[in-house]
């Protein structure tokens, strides 16, 4: 898959996650358009991991095709960040 391949997919995500969080605006998503929804976002991660992954072994002048889709509890532990804590640095020591 190259990269316009991969660009098309991820706008295939989002217009359906689009119309999915507007389906129902004021109703709210019954099961499985919930499960649909969340199923929606796990792939959009992934596919947008997937083309960073892409364009950084390009930029290091390696194989772009190399990449790959990791799987979703890879992609989803991305969202767990830890503040920076630099209070260390300014106190005197």
């Amino acid at each position: 898959m190259d990269d316009q391949q991969v660009l098309a997919r991820i706008d295939e995500l989002v217009k359906e996650e689009e119309d999915l969080l507007h389906r129902h605006e004021g109703e709210g998503l019954n099961d499985d358009e919930h499960a649909r929804l969340e199923e929606v976002k796990l792939q959009l991660d992934k596919t947008w991991d997937y083309l960073r992954q892409r364009r950084s072994l390009r930029e290091a002048g390696d194989d772009p095709d190399d990449a790959s889709y990791r799987d979703g509890g890879t992609v989803e532990d991305y969202e767990t960040v830890t503040p920076w804590d630099d209070t260390e640095a300014d106190s005197p020591e």
